[in-house]
């Protein structure tokens, strides 16, 4: 699988130019399809970089409530045409004794600042969704700091291209247990936590290289994740999100340093941040 690809450029400095080979990502186009029953829905489409489809057609599925838990999933594969799906699509099969009302289906992708969601609405919505509790205990301030250096070393086509977003899953001991690197930050988180779930993983921490805005929030809670660390800022809704759903929310992680949004007891109402 082609992750990224080299084209030609020019390299222009002080006034001169130099023709040289890059490497930039790919970005190709996904479309996630469910089927429970015989009933066929899309999920969601995305543009993302192609490699771990299969995960993150699961993540995603788990983002949105559709999945709960590995039992749900009766099997993940590449649809290959005969007339339902266009080649090179994903199907998520239910197995069909999943008897709980399912979430509507075709909605693309999870809330952004983008969708016109209002903030209450998005928060009821990922509570009335959120199928599984925090019971996990997070990792300690001292090892959340350490977790995007540790995840740097793992990315491997960013270090290449310069063009990837990163999603780790750590244990509690700070222990990275896989990296994905995908164009879209929300396709990395949605491929570490497929993972985790086809492979029986129980992670302590979600670490993400860009911004921890609501909807990878979302996705953390959903996937039953204690703590979530970010290399960069948060928003107003992510930090009510967290402390909604007792989450750990930690950001600006950078140099064994950070700052704790959300101390992993729901419903915390005080708005000052705690620096670490």
């Amino acid at each position: 699988m082609q992750r990224s690809e080299r084209v030609a450029s020019q390299r222009w400095h002080d006034g001169e130019s130099v023709d040289r080979p890059d490497d930039v990502v790919v970005e190709e186009p996904l479309t996630i399809h469910v089927e429970h029953r015989g009933r066929r829905q899309v999920l969601g489409s995305s543009m993302r970089t192609p490699g771990d489809d299969l995960e993150l057609a699961v993540g995603l599925a788990v983002a949105e409530g559709v999945v709960r838990e590995r039992t749900d999933v009766a099997g993940v594969m590449p649809c290959n045409g005969e007339g339902r799906a266009r080649d090179g699509d994903v199907l998520v099969l239910l197995a069909d004794d999943v008897v709980r009302e399912l979430p509507d289906l075709g909605r693309v992708g999870s809330p952004t600042s983008a969708c016109g969601i209002c903030g209450r609405d998005a928060l009821d919505a990922l509570a009335a969704a959120r199928g599984t509790s925090i019971s996990r205990t997070a990792p300690t301030r001292n090892v959340l700091a350490g977790l995007p250096d540790a995840m740097t070393h793992h990315q491997r086509v960013f270090r290449r291209t310069g063009g990837l977003h990163a999603a780790a899953l750590a244990d509690a001991d700070g222990t990275i247990l896989v990296v994905r690197e995908d164009v879209g930050r929300h396709n990395a988180v949605d491929k570490v936590i497929g993972h985790a779930l086809l492979e029986g993983l129980e992670p302590a921490a979600l670490v993400v290289s860009g911004r921890a805005g609501f909807e990878i929030v979302q996705k953390a809670a959903m996937a039953g994740i204690p703590a979530l660390v970010s290399v960069s800022a948060t928003t107003s809704l992510a930090v009510q999100a967290a402390r909604e759903s007792g989450l750990v929310l930690a950001c600006f992680a950078r140099e064994g340093r950070l700052t704790v949004y959300s101390s992993g007891e729901p419903a915390q109402t005080s708005p000052e941040a705690a620096s670490w």
